[in-house]
């Protein structure tokens, strides 16, 4: 017999799928706020894994990967628990906000506290309900506000398993990222729940290849830890590693030409950008400092002194990563059933 399973006070059955309104601060107009939960166990046991979305408010992906993931097919195999939130911070996405009412970052709040700010309380909450009983967990993100960031995993890769679950996702480009204090990913560490995070995409933009890539990932994933049967005839990207990566940034404040974009391959001294005045008089070039892939970029034409521009990884075979971003583009067909 597999063990009760609770959140909010709602039971949910082997073989049960429920929709659940976790209850968060109101409004000071005295409205209920609720984080949105979707649980679907199946009748053979197995893990309990978590799969969020819009804890940055703004970020929007996400919330599009988790309705299809649950709308999928593939469901009707699952064995143990899959815990869908498509929205953690309602407040942010109703602002279409990163950030919360009081001006915090969610993602900068874990642990939290009952007795602590909105934010502190809306991380206790999320922790204590969801991630504090799951055995696994994945975190959808999209770059901020005018920036894109290409499909990368980012995860503790120094530990095996977590490791495994990052090359089972499917992108090419995984980062070795150390843990911030008070994010989700921290948080979920000291519970001992394994977490990989999936940045793909921009702020406040549905990306089509983002979105197919994380559905596609977080099944593949699924498939990894036996929650769902195998997908046969289907080859998997090797993924590469990146152990450094580094935001290059502006010299000089003016308008931006853009060079290379999203996913190029560049080499140590290459032109990335240039920067003019509003006469077109070149003020500064921005150069790449090493050979590497651009997984991140700045979208908007107007820069500031000092202001992050391309996140460059650092790989002793780039080329070879490009090759598997092109095969993750072509393998991403719009007619592919998940």
């Amino acid at each position: 017999m597999q063990e009760p399973f609770e959140i909010a006070g709602v039971s949910v059955l082997p073989g049960e799928t429920r929709k659940i309104e976790l209850p968060i601060v109101r409004l000071y107009t005295d409205t209920e706020m609720a984080i949105p939960v979707y649980v679907h166990r199946g009748k053979r046991p197995g893990p309990t894994m978590f799969v969020c979305a819009a804890i940055h408010g703004d970020e929007l992906n996400g919330v599009e990967i988790i309705s299809r993931l649950i709308n999928s097919k593939a469901l009707r195999s699952l064995r143990g628990t899959l815990i869908a939130v498509p929205v953690v911070n309602v407040y942010g996405v109703l602002h279409q906000s990163r950030y919360l009412p009081d001006r915090r970052d969610l993602n900068r709040s874990f642990p939290g506290s009952s007795r602590g700010s909105l934010a502190g309380r809306m991380a206790h909450v999320f922790l204590e309900e969801i991630v504090a009983k799951c055995d696994y967990g994945i975190d959808l993100h999209t770059g901020a506000i005018h920036r894109s960031n290409l499909p990368q995993v980012r995860a503790n890769l120094d530990d095996q398993q977590t490791r495994e679950m990052a090359s089972a996702f499917g992108v090419p480009v995984l980062l070795n990222a150390t843990l911030r204090d008070g994010s989700l990913r921290q948080a979920a560490a000291d519970l001992g729940v394994r977490i990989l995070l999936y940045e793909a995409g921009e702020a406040l933009r549905f990306d089509e290849l983002c979105i197919r890539a994380g559905v596609r990932g977080v099944l593949n994933v699924m498939r990894k830890l036996d929650m769902l049967p195998p997908k046969k005839g289907r080859q998997g990207i090797e993924p590469f590693v990146a152990r450094r990566s580094g935001w290059l940034r502006a010299g000089d404040s003016g308008i931006v030409n853009h060079k290379k974009q999203l996913g190029d391959h560049v080499k140590k001294g290459e032109i990335l950008a240039t920067i003019a005045d509003l006469y077109g008089n070149e003020l500064d070039k921005v150069l790449a400092d090493a050979d590497g892939i651009i997984i991140g970029k700045q979208n908007i034409p107007l820069v500031q002194e000092g202001e992050a521009m391309y996140h460059v990884a650092y790989f002793h075979e780039p080329n070879e990563v490009l090759e598997n971003l092109e095969l993750l583009q072509d393998s991403l067909l719009p007619e592919e059933n998940f």
